[in-house]
């Protein structure tokens, strides 16, 4: 009996501070938020647990809080399958800091873009359902989050998604942001719109802000990850590369220009981005990506062959111009300075 006992608590002791706090916020707030549905409460009346963009404002603490509450029991049970074993593995590589600050940042500054995108909808339309007839809650922002970090670290990795389908890690967080749009589109803006809101916020956070656990050649700490295989474009099909780069390129200039990038040292060893955290794993799954992306890429091309040598008009081909063997009758370094000396004894003789 004393080993049964302590097994739970073994187990709630493995798991990473980072994940164990947000995991319990997320059960606390969700059951929270069914008492008071269950005594009658509406959503709308709950500005203090939920994000209601009109009233909200007053409770600066629901664009982070909001996230933890999940509205059904479905949902719960959905982001208790997925997040606290995804938070566990990002932990274990970034740190408990890191992973906090990489949800923090995530949930909050997308119910921020979502709580301005319809204050923008009521004063174009005019509607007050867009300040008070909409509530944002759940972590579906994290969830994508969650996605884009995978990406990052193991976009090649296999998964097998309900025991049929199989797909790899880098085409999950674009495959949840086409299912937002088809969400949005038939009407339901809120809380889908959240995933793009997400997707967009992560990556850019670990494109750019993220501080990278190890050291760096030149002793300083490196933030984010400027590898190619990370690029924004590479989000995109080829067929729209061209005008999402100008657009790309544009964007980082300006935030160069006025400073809203941190610059950090850069692992030249590595190819010219820093190794990520998480050792050798996680840096054979970066280089073997590179090198599929690079392999792609010479394959479309379609590397040009040598011409084949022209004819005479007889038919026969022209006669190769006699030159020296690459082993025997290339002249060394050595033998070439020699000559001059020799001739210069003869000459003195």
């Amino acid at each position: 009996m004393a080993v049964l006992s302590s097994a739970p608590l073994q187990f709630v002791a493995s798991i990473p501070p980072a994940t164990r706090v947000i995991t319990a916020a997320t059960v606390v707030l969700s059951l929270l938020y069914y008492f008071l549905r269950w005594s009658g409460t509406e959503p709308a009346a709950m500005p203090w647990l939920v994000l209601i963009p009109g009233s909200s404002i007053f409770y600066p603490w629901t664009f982070s809080t909001s996230a933890f509450v999940e509205s059904t029991i479905i949902e719960l049970l959905f982001t208790l399958i997925t997040i606290p074993p995804s938070l566990r593995y990002l932990e274990r590589l970034w740190g408990a800091v890191e992973t906090a600050k990489f949800v923090a940042v995530t949930v909050t500054v997308s119910n921020i873009i979502a709580f301005g995108l319809n204050w923008l909808e009521y004063m174009v339309l005019g509607s007050p359902d867009f300040l008070y007839g909409q509530a944002y809650h759940g972590q579906m922002a994290l969830q994508v989050g969650v996605l884009v970090a995978f990406t990052q670290v193991i976009p090649e990795h296999q998964v097998q998604l309900f025991g049929v389908l199989k797909a790899r890690v880098k085409t999950l967080p674009m495959s949840y942001v086409t299912f937002s749009t088809v969400m949005c589109i038939i009407g339901f803006q809120c809380p889908f719109i959240i995933i793009q809101f997400g997707w967009l916020v992560s990556y850019i956070w670990l494109r750019f802000y993220k501080k990278n656990n190890g050291e760096v050649l030149s002793g300083g700490p490196a933030y984010g990850d400027r590898s190619e295989t990370f690029a924004f474009v590479s989000w995109f099909p080829p067929f729209i590369h061209a005008p999402i780069t100008l657009l790309a390129n544009t964007a980082h200039t300006l935030a160069t220009k006025f400073h809203l990038i941190p610059t950090g040292s850069i692992d030249v060893e590595a190819g010219g981005y820093t190794q990520l955290p998480g050792g050798a794993r996680a840096e054979a799954e970066r280089r073997r990506a590179m090198a599929l992306k690079a392999l792609d890429q010479r394959v479309a091309s379609g590397a040009s062959s040598p011409a084949p040598p022209a004819r005479a008009p007889n038919g026969s081909l022209p006669a190769s111009r006699p030159g020296p063997s690459s082993l025997s009758e290339a002249p060394t370094p050595a033998a070439a300075s020699a000559e001059p000396s020799a001739k210069e004894t003869s000459q003195d003789g």
